[in-house]
């Protein structure tokens, strides 16, 4: 995930789509996978600000079976960065192997069908091929070099929620809606490094984390409000005198209209 070595914490920050504004700050060790506390803090500012949220735009991190399944419960859309596959070089990629969704099953480059096996203990099915068939194959090291000439498959049993995000990402809402994390969170991470004192911690323990955080978003959040307050009060007051304007403009018209005539 390009994060750096050593200890480091992580801030898990969520920002709103319209005008930047940071909504939700958490601090976890760096051990913590970006997408562990993130159900649970989206359920948080739902409940204690009364957010209805449509879509979320999220980076690959995030990318994981039950974030997606999670969003789908809640009948929010989510968009998600492309996370690049591990591969080792010269074997084929999984999505070479097409599943059957009707018939619960996978076929392999060459034909043969890895029927369902057993889910493992953490949510994944294993589709197994045939072992007589796999030693007379004739591309068999681009497929597997298990001992026992078994090619394993896996599929989450919230795989299906993962595919819906993935082709959300390719539509032009999905690439607007994703878009949209380069000007805000991302951003917003920007200015915390570069203006507030974000790059480094200043102190230790998760508690006084959190308060450096937090006051590095409230900082932010309070230019953020006055910028756009600013911006509130030019526009009404352009519009006041640009309606002032109109107003004397239609009154001495009128005025001059109505004029009863001297003698």
């Amino acid at each position: 995930d390009d994060k750096p070595k050593g200890f480091f914490y992580l801030d898990h920050r969520t920002v709103d789509a319209k005008h930047a504004i940071i909504t939700d700050t958490y601090v976890t060790p760096a051990s913590v996978h970006d997408s562990q506390p993130y159900l649970a803090r989206l359920d948080r500012q739902r409940e204690r600000f009364g957010f209805t949220v449509g879509a979320v735009g999220l980076d690959a991190g995030y990318f994981t079976p039950m974030v997606c399944q999670g969003l789908a419960d809640r009948d929010i859309a989510g968009v998600m960065g492309y996370r690049t596959p591990n591969h080792k070089p010269g074997t084929f990629y999984k999505r070479q192997y097409h599943y059957d969704a009707y018939r619960d099953e996978y076929i392999c480059p060459q034909g043969q069908a890895l029927p369902y096996s057993t889910t493992n203990r953490v949510g994944y099915r294993e589709y197994k091929s045939n072992p007589e068939i796999c030693r007379r194959c004739t591309v068999r090291t681009q497929c597997t070099n298990s001992a026992n000439a078994v090619k394993v498959v896996v599929r989450h049993v919230w795989e299906r929620a993962k595919e819906r995000v993935d082709a959300r990402r390719l539509t032009e809402w999905g690439k607007r809606i994703y878009a949209r994390r380069k000007e805000t969170v991302e951003r917003s991470f920007a200015d915390a490094k570069q203006l507030h004192g974000h790059r480094y911690a200043k102190m230790r323990g998760l508690r006084k984390l959190a308060e450096q955080c937090l006051l590095g978003a409230a900082c932010q959040n309070m230019k953020k409000i006055a910028l756009l307050l600013a911006r509130l009060l030019a526009s009404l007051n352009g519009h006041f005198d640009r309606t002032y304007a109109l107003r004397r403009h239609f009154l001495l018209h009128d005025a001059f209209l109505c004029r009863s005539p001297v003698f």
